[in-house]
């Protein structure tokens, strides 16, 4: 494993700048458009991509970057270094205004996430990892290693889903593995970042909603705190592809349950990827 530090800093750095941006709009009144049907985008989050690709290209001229509102690439990146970034995941939660938004950066390597940085501005929360080294959360000042090693027996097993598109294929899933507890939060990056602090055991997605910037940052957080992070086939996640979207879904876990859950998902999801 190559020594990312220099990495972490740099995105810390640029997430916590890009957060100051999305808080001083956050607290005024702001412009919605609409990128696509039920796809909100607004000033906060093309700033804070301008911010953050920025800040990449400087750093890391090298390197390629596909943002979430920057023009995303013609071609597949399946090797080298590239940059995921989502500069607002939760936009339609910004936009009520319930602070359960972040700002998600991460690194694949030959099509291999290797480092992530989830940044929660609202409550001056950051997550990182390194994938499958370790994971942590920043608070005050203060660092603290994350773990996600063994989730909660059923019915105490919590689900955590989305508060803006749940999928109605949970509450099937739900009754299979006899979850009773369900968290919804906003934002991919929040929602892992409970599971890595071990207030919510598992979450799902089902569909192919998702994009590459959805994942990257997430997936190194969760497996740096030992959990478990894949498509609802069990299979890794593909970066790099010229479609950037996760068409088989996304299912991240404490490592004790999450075959349990994949073999829930089995034969329940074909209609998702449709």
């Amino acid at each position: 494993m190559p020594d990312l530090s220099r990495e972490i800093e740099i995105v810390s750095n640029l997430a916590r700048k890009a957060g100051e941006v999305i808080m001083n709009i956050y607290q005024k009144d702001f412009a919605v458009t609409y990128k696509g049907v039920n796809d909100p985008v607004t000033e906060a989050d093309q700033q804070a991509n301008t911010l953050i690709v920025d800040g990449l290209h400087t750093h890391f001229p090298q390197d390629s970057i596909v943002a979430e509102e920057s023009p995303l690439p013609s071609t597949s990146l399946t090797t080298g270094r590239v940059w995921y970034v989502d500069p607002l995941d939760g936009t339609k939660e910004f936009i009520a205004h319930n602070d359960e938004f972040s700002i998600m950066i991460g690194l694949t390597i030959d099509a291999r996430t290797k480092l992530g940085i989830v940044y929660w501005p609202t409550r001056d929360h950051l997550y990182a990892g390194l994938t499958d080294e370790t994971a942590w959360i920043e608070c005050n000042g203060i660092r603290q290693r994350l773990s996600a090693l063994e989730s909660k027996s059923p019915p105490n097993i919590s689900l955590v889903a989305s508060r803006s598109h749940r999928s109605p294929i949970l509450s099937t899933i739900q009754q299979s593995l006899h979850i009773h507890n369900e968290q919804l939060l906003g934002s991919v990056g929040l929602k892992i970042g409970h599971i890595a602090q071990g207030k919510a055991d598992v979450y799902i997605e089902p569909s192919p909603y998702t994009k590459a910037w959805d994942a990257c940052a997430p997936e190194a957080i969760l497996r740096g705190a030992g959990g478990c992070f894949t498509d609802i086939h069990g299979k890794p996640i593909q970066y790099g592809l010229n479609n950037f979207r996760n068409l088989h879904g996304l299912v991240g876990s404490t490592p004790d349950i999450h075959q349990r859950v994949i073999q829930a998902l089995t034969g329940r999801c074909s209609s998702c990827e449709s």
